[in-house]
This record gives C-alpha cells, structure tokens and sequence, in this order.
C-alpha cells in the first residue's frame, strides 16, 4: 500500500505516515459515503449539535499534544498552533449550535390574486454528499469549518487533508467518525488527482475548497459536468494603505504581526503589498525594518520563535525567487531576503513598482513589499488593480476618509487601522474576482450546504 510520508518541514524528521487513497478507494469511499449521508439526513438537529460539542470537547482534552503535532508538521510556531486548535474548538462548537437554527419561512400566498386560500413554507434539507478540500496553511482550522458544517446541516463528507501535513487533522477526523454515524465522515488522502477526481464523481452533491486560484479554476471545470455546487475561498494579495495621518508604528506592527510573523506568512489574507503615502513613507519602513529585526526565527516547538519553516524547501525557493524578480524590476532590499532550507528570513522591501508584475501575484510567505503613492485615490487604483480581492487595510486617523476607502475598495472584506490577517469565525470570509467570491462563516456555510424544498398546502385556510 502506498504511503505518504509526513516530515517536519524544519528538520526533515519523520513524523509519520499515512496511507494514500487510489482511484478505486476514492470513488468506493465516496459510495459508502451515500449510506452515510442517509443516516445523518435522518438524525435529528439536537443530535448532530450533541455530536459537535462532543468533538470540541475531545479536541479540548487533546488540545496541546494536537498543537504540538500540528506545529511540528506545519512549521508555523506552537502559540500559533495552539491558537488554531482553540479556533477549530470555537468553530465545532459554534457549527453546534447553527444546527439546530435552520429555520424555514412562511411565505404569504396571498400576495398573488387567486392563492389566498393556500399555504406555502420552506424547508431546509442537506445537499449531499460534501468533499472538502482542505490546503496546508491551517489544515485544523479550515478543515473544522468544512466538516463541522456539512454535519451540522445534516451532510456525510469526504475530506481530503494537505498531503503535507495531515497527521493532526487526521487525528481530529478520527474523533469525528467515532462520534458520527458509519461513513457520514471519511478521510481519503492525495494529491491533485484526488481532488479532481472528488470533483467528477456525480456521488458529491459539493466541493467546499480553500486553496489557489488554479485549483479553483481546475475544480470548478470538473465540477461542472455534474452540476454540483462548488464553494472557492481562493488566493489573495491584500493591500494595506498607509495615508499621512497614519500612526507609523501601529501600521508596520500591522505588516509584522498580520504578514511576517503570522503563519510564517502563508496565509491568504496576509498583507501581501504595501502602500505607503509619500510624507511618511520614511518614518514608516523605519519603523517596519526595526520591529522586523526583533523577530526571531527557528525552531517552531521553541516558545520563543516568532517564525518558522515553511511548508517545504521548494516553497521557500519560490519565495525567494519572487523577490529576486522583484529585486530586478527595481524593488531595493532592506532587511531579509537571506534562505536556509525551509527557513526564510523576513524580507523587506521597498521602492518596489507599482507595475511590476511579480507585485500583482500572490508572494505565499515572510516578504512586505512596500511602494509609495502620493493620493489616496491612486492608492485605491493600485490595490484595485490586482485580479485577487479578499481583504485590504487603511491606515488613518480620518473615519470618514477610512470608510470612504472602504467602501470603493473591490474586496471582501476591510479593516480599518489593523492587520487584513484577521478571520473570526463567526463573520463571512472571502473575496471577488480571483479569490471566488465565496463566503466561508458558520452562520453563512451551514446554511450553503443545504437547499430549500417549498411545500404548498392547498386550501389550508378555506
């Protein structure tokens, strides 16, 4: 049987291994899977809501040797971890209670001559069987938003961890099917193929995946020969604007904790450019180079690292090749830039083009490339630009300018003096254009991962 096996990204240790799932398994999995959708759609909301709390529950017994795995396979530092595995806690618990909140409506017939009489109300009902596509950035997190909705809303789902660090999730999804009926909840590991394939399979009633803009594309294609729903929480390359009224410090400490020191910056709503307006573009790569210098990079397991290995060597390549190529458009380096293995150092950089084409893709990693405007307008043009529109940032003292800005920003979401590195779980997350267009929240997707069924009652009032 073929195994992946799973490294810790920093040391190249072996931490464990998981069976990979074939074509045959993947498409028997997902046909087991139909008898699991049975019984949940039969088991009543109080019940699924108790099966929730019971995973959070056990998830909470196991919550620091779960931080530990997840930190050691991951490569993102253990107080970050562990605040993943308080999230994905919150977010089972949360999805608990949402399931017993479906409610229907009662529609007023009587709002069309000649149906006075009649009675017409909607239903909720669960979609299907749900394949969830989990990425490597938060695999505990984004994993119990998919999994906990589509139980929640009465689903069987078939996940598919990152290939590159399951072992924790895994372990969750252990404690799930414990508690779930027989193949409501089943795990099947790959690569791209697998995915695909889930895609395909007319036995997946949706595909709920968090990942890049290519996968996206890629699965909504296949998708599309079964007609099934497809949820995309795709790439992002969020802007933070710095206006001249702006507090310098608060606003590179944004840039250090949302995008450097945060995920070892692979994260989708990281701030990945940088505008600056001109009278304090000075003050504030000062004040960004020396809060950069104070973090400390290594060991993930080690309290006191700040940032840790990427996922693996070649994503730290690939970072580093975007900021030579950005090096070359012109950018000026001033602070990182410097690889070892897995290991990147945070990386400023500034006087970077506003036009070079490697400012407008998606840098998955510690890197704050910084450029300068002169008027707020232009600002809100450059961040515009970008085919990627999940979250942005504005830096300023002046409410009504923030919101102006907000309101003309062609994104998902914004956040006014603070870092776009910011997900709560009980607000709607996604972006427009390359990022999706999705929103992923658990009062938003539990109600996505089922339709409505009308039901009329003839004459009910004659």
């Amino acid at each position: 049987m073929a195994v992946v096996t799973v490294r810790n990204p920093g040391t190249g240790e072996v931490l464990g291994e998981v069976p990979a799932t074939d074509a045959a398994q993947v498409a028997a999995t997902v046909e087991r899977a139909q008898q699991g959708q049975r019984a949940m759609a039969a088991t009543p909301a109080h019940e699924r809501a108790d099966l929730l709390r019971r995973v959070a529950d056990r998830i909470e017994a196991e919550r620091e040797d779960l931080a530990r795995l997840l930190a050691a396979e991951n490569g993102k530092p253990i107080q970050q971890t562990r605040g993943e595995v308080e999230a994905a806690i919150r977010i089972f618990r949360g999805y608990a209670g949402e399931a017993t909140r479906l409610f229907g409506r009662q529609i007023p017939l009587d709002a069309v001559p000649g149906l006075e009489q009649h009675l017409a109300v909607t239903v909720r009902e669960p979609l299907g069987v749900v394949a969830a596509l989990v990425p490597f950035n938060y695999p505990v997190e984004l994993y119990a938003h998919k999994a906990a909705a589509a139980l929640a809303a009465g689903n069987a789902v078939v996940v598919q961890p990152p290939s590159r660090c399951p072992l924790a999730m895994t372990r969750i999804a252990a404690m799930v099917q414990d508690a779930a009926p027989a193949y409501a909840h089943q795990v099947v590991v790959g690569g791209p193929q697998t995915s695909q394939q889930l895609a395909e399979l007319p036995g997946i009633a949706a595909v709920t995946l968090t990942g890049s803009t290519a996968a996206g594309r890629e699965i909504a294609r296949r998708a599309a020969g079964t007609l099934k729903k497809v949820f995309l929480e795709l790439g992002g390359n969020d802007a933070l604007i710095v206006c001249a009224d702006a507090d310098v410090e608060e606003a590179a400490r944004a840039v250090v904790l949302g995008r450097l020191a945060r995920g070892n910056g692979q994260i989708c709503c990281a701030v990945k450019r940088v505008y600056v307006q001109s009278p304090v573009h000075d003050a504030f790569v000062d004040a960004l180079v020396a809060q950069t210098a104070k973090l400390t990079v290594g060991d993930q397991l080690l309290e006191s690292t700040d940032v840790g290995p990427l996922i693996a060597e070649e994503a730290a390549g690939r970072v580093l090749d975007a900021v030579r190529t950005l090096v070359a458009d012109g950018a000026r380096l001033v602070a990182g830039g410097i690889r070892s293995r897995a290991f990147l150092d945070p990386t400023v950089l500034v006087d970077v083009p506003a036009d070079s084409p490697a400012f407008a893709e998606e840098i998955f990693g510690p890197v704050a490339p910084v450029a300068r405007f002169d008027d707020p307008d232009e600002a809100v043009r450059l961040a515009n630009a970008s085919p990627y529109g999940l979250h942005a940032a504005v830096f300023t003292r002046d409410i009504s300018r923030a919101l102006s800005i907000a309101r003309r920003l062609d994104v998902g979401g914004v956040v006014i003096n603070g870092s776009t590195a910011l997900r709560a779980e009980n607000l709607p997350f996604g972006g427009t254009k390359d990022t999706g267009g999705y929103r992923e929240g658990i009062h938003d997707t539990v109600l996505d991962f089922t339709r409505q069924k009308t039901v009329v009652v003839m004459d009910a009032f004659r």
